[in-house]
């Protein structure tokens, strides 16, 4: 009896694992490039895909600023790359996209500190619902208006050290985003509130990377928005309960670890070349299109316009100089 469940069980783990290699396509490693004297900025960069690109701009030499909310997360991750690859630049600096406040103090203490910025990468990411001390949808402010001011903090500083780029981590989760204008960073209704927040949040990544290019153009600074692939990271802590079960294994079978999740991000921060597609939108390593309204110019720059409203206006009032 006993001898057949262990036989049993070995064949299905076998199984398993044929199913998990087999069936999970990734894109080969690149060849590594050098990177020494360029800097770099990853958010969410003490874990998941964030902490796997930052250890690969760490290999090419590349001074790496991990921006994280965490600070003994973010100290350990920085601690861990420095040590996995000899390069001593790699810092890690408190960031907390979920308050406008933050974002605003991360900007000046970098732009202080730091004389260089060639990459940011604009990684972090949350799937859980909640409103911010802002008074946003937590995924919105996290995913979209928090990297948008953070980006326009910086734009300066990638001109100057032009050419630069900015990499925006998006997902195909887009094709389900539907922006309201009117109503934006406001948790949007209904049953699936929190899955539609973040498949809208998605969709802004798409376009303000899209946007970001056409007002840039001719900067020397170009962007690209970029989908992960299906990766196993901690983006699913929140998913039900009920729901874990079943997307645990599915995660495990079928879903890219994070250094394979992490590929696209750093083929568009590091390939030679990828100028001319500015604004576009990369996966597994090569140009697709987005769906359509990842493609609407008019919705980019409206969401450009709304955004810079929003954050604006989340902006606390700096004191009048004396006449």
């Amino acid at each position: 009896g006993m001898g057949w469940v262990l036989l049993g069980t070995g064949l299905l783990l076998a199984l398993y694992t044929l199913l998990r290699y087999g069936l999970r396509r990734a894109p080969p490693p690149p060849a590594r490039p050098e990177l020494r004297g360029r800097t770099a900025i990853v958010t969410g960069g003490s874990g998941g895909i964030g902490a796997a690109t930052a250890l690969e701009l760490a290999r090419g030499g590349a001074r790496v600023i991990l921006a994280a909310r965490s600070v003994p997360r973010g100290e350990a991750a920085a601690h861990r790359i420095r040590t996995e690859t000899g390069n001593p630049e790699v810092l890690f600096m408190h960031l907390d996209l979920a308050s406008l406040r933050s974002v605003r103090t991360f900007a000046s203490a970098f732009l202080r500190q730091e004389p260089h910025l060639h990459l940011l990468i604009n990684n972090a990411g949350v799937s859980a619902g909640g409103i911010t001390e802002d008074g946003f949808s937590l995924p919105f402010q996290v995913n979209h208006l928090g990297h948008f001011l953070l980006t326009q903090l910086l734009l300066e500083r990638l001109r100057s050290c032009a050419p630069s780029r900015v990499v925006v981590v998006a997902s195909s989760a887009h094709c389900a985003g539907r922006l309201r204008l009117d109503a934006l960073g406001l948790p949007p209704a209904g049953p699936v509130s929190t899955f539609q927040d973040y498949c809208d949040s998605k969709l802004a990544n798409v376009l303000h990377a899209r946007e970001l290019a056409t007002r840039l153009q001719g900067t020397g600074v170009t962007s690209y928005a970029v989908h992960p692939g299906f990766v196993n990271t901690q983006l699913f802590r929140h998913a039900p309960l009920w729901l874990k079960p079943v997307l645990l294994p599915l995660a495990w079978l079928f879903f890219l670890d994070a250094a394979e999740g992490a590929q696209t991000s750093l083929h568009c921060a590091t390939q030679e070349g990828l100028e001319r597609f500015s604004g576009r939108y990369f996966a597994d390593c090569s140009l697709q299109e987005p769906w359509p309204p990842g493609r609407d110019d008019r919705l980019a720059r409206e969401l450009w316009e709304a955004s810079e409203r929003l954050v604006g206006a989340a902006r606390s009032p700096s004191p009048t100089p004396a006449a």
